[in-house]
């Protein structure tokens, strides 16, 4: 079992089915569009396949360990992606930059606490070559209601 995966076993965690369009939506644009040495992972929601595992806004629908929890999702959504892009994701050698967005109510300020779910699972199963830039930005609406949406750069191998 590759190293990744097997980290993902021991944490308790499941990759869910990739991210898919929900019915009567068509994706326009690559999930994973690789170049060079490079990685970029369109923006994924907390999803399983075509179903959505969390909605509302972060401040007043969900709380911030609600939304920390979407982010984890969020990030599994991204793992998911990757694998089936990658064919395997011990692939990935290192994460570079990250961009979370988080649909939150107004005057909501712990966006980066929110975001932090998906930078500690990615901390936990790449060790330091999964430590990365990144930006948590509010927004007053997400696709699907969705409360967190992520999006990365990797390298590859």
């Amino acid at each position: 079992m590759a190293e990744i995966e097997k980290r993902l076993e021991e944490l308790g965690f499941k990759l869910p089915k990739p991210f898919a369009p929900p019915p009567g939506v068509e994706f326009k644009f690559d999930l994973v569009r690789m170049s060079g040495g490079v990685a970029y992972v369109s923006g994924h929601l907390p999803t399983d396949g075509a179903e959505v595992l969390i909605q509302g806004k972060v401040g007043a629908d969900l709380t911030v360990e609600e939304g920390y929890e979407a982010a984890r999702l969020t990030g599994l959504s991204i793992l998911a992606s990757l694998k089936q892009e990658l064919g395997d994701l011990d692939r990935v050698t290192r994460w570079v930059k990250a961009l979370g967005l988080v649909n939150c109510a107004p005057h909501f300020s712990k966006t980066p606490a929110v975001i932090n779910g998906f930078s500690e699972l990615i901390l936990e199963l790449w060790g330091d070559a999964g430590r990365h830039a990144r930006s948590a930005v509010g927004a007053s609406e997400l696709p699907f209601d969705v409360p967190v949406e992520v999006e990365a750069i990797v390298e590859i191998v």
